[in-house]
């Protein structure tokens, strides 16, 4: 059970994928108080994994004392952020909340691809202090890597670079085109990038000693059991199932790309939000239309949401548009 929250929309970057639209700090951002009620009603919801992020997460003032409180509550702290900010005093006070691992942006070997994408001078540099900066702290990292058609062909020497770093993972986002993302829509991989590059990944981890997670891709678990490779992981998508995203605000979706706000926490105590919401329900129920409504692998994969949410009209209950497997599906009129 994993929940992500976007502690502050304030960013020390402006990225071209944001799915926040992050930048400035938003009017009616949770307070301190707001924030721990919001964490116990989390661990009151049994969930386990408590993920900051942003915008920025370390941009938060109170976020050390955020940290602590969840560690006391029996959640594992983790973070989502650019890196930039992590300094040698940043990272031990994260050790010493009871932070337990940063995921940090990385989106090309070239720094100024990276900067670029980040729209920010330094950003790759920044990032990859950071980095160090948690090596040195004791404090457990990975790289995580949002992948387009501009950058594809650099996964594998990625993943290379993650294990020389000292990174425990390294985590591959496939594009989903919301928020600015949605200005950046033609660089999404489509069906054949997007299952070679699944492909290419799974036979990288055959080869790499730290775990690679392609994201908002949930195929990989479909291609991992026809390639007879054992997962950790028991599905693709978790939208709604085993996961969702708060916003600074307060509001409560799905998953970070499926932008349907279903409750706010200001109003509604979480915990009841994760249990009766309709839209929460209608999700548990795996009732997909299109090929992944009749798709073998369904239990395991379930598609991309939000992706299929932006592909068809707001249906978040439609197939996944860039699944290679339905055309083959429909083509041979088999599900195997």
């Amino acid at each position: 059970m994993i929940v992500s929250w976007n502690s502050t929309n304030q960013c020390n970057m402006y990225c071209a994928h944001c799915y926040r639209g992050a930048g400035e700090k938003g009017d009616q951002e949770l307070s301190t108080t707001e924030a721990k009620a919001l964490l116990e009603e989390i661990a009151r919801a049994h969930f386990k994994i408590m993920i900051f992020s942003g915008g920025e997460p370390l941009l938060r003032s109170d976020i050390f004392d955020l940290v602590a409180h969840a560690r006391d509550l029996g959640l594992r702290p983790v973070f989502g952020t650019n890196g930039t900010l992590i300094t040698k005093e940043v990272a031990q006070e994260l050790v010493k909340a009871g932070a337990l691992g940063m995921g940090i942006s990385l989106d090309s070997l070239d720094k100024s691809s990276h900067d670029s994408f980040r729209r920010c001078e330094g950003a790759w540099d920044g990032a990859v202090a950071g980095m160090e900066q948690c090596r040195s702290a004791g404090l457990r990292f990975q790289i995580h890597t949002t992948v387009m058609g501009w950058n594809d062909h650099e996964i594998e020497s990625m993943t290379d670079f993650a294990v020389e770093r000292g990174a425990v993972a390294h985590h591959i986002f496939f594009l989903v085109p919301t928020g600015r993302a949605s200005g950046i829509e033609e660089q999404s991989l489509r069906a054949q990038e997007y299952e070679g590059l699944l492909e290419r990944i799974l036979e990288k981890q055959k080869a790499t000693e730290i775990e690679l997670k392609p994201t908002c891709a949930p195929q990989f678990m479909r291609i991992a059991k026809q390639k007879g490779l054992e997962m950790r992981f028991s599905r693709g998508c978790l939208a709604g199932i085993s996961y969702c995203i708060i916003g600074p605000n307060g509001d409560l979706q799905p998953c970070a790309y499926l932008d349907l706000p279903i409750g706010n926490v200001r109003e509604t105590p979480f915990s009841e939000l994760w249990k009766n919401s309709p839209v929460l329900k209608k999700l548990r129920t795996q009732e997909y239309s299109g090929g992944c409504g009749h798709c073998m692998y369904k239990g395991i994969c379930g598609g991309c949401r939000a992706r299929a949410a932006v592909y068809h009209g707001g249906d978040y209950m439609a197939e996944e548009p860039w699944c290679l497997y339905q055309g083959v599906q429909q083509s041979s009129g088999s599900l195997g």
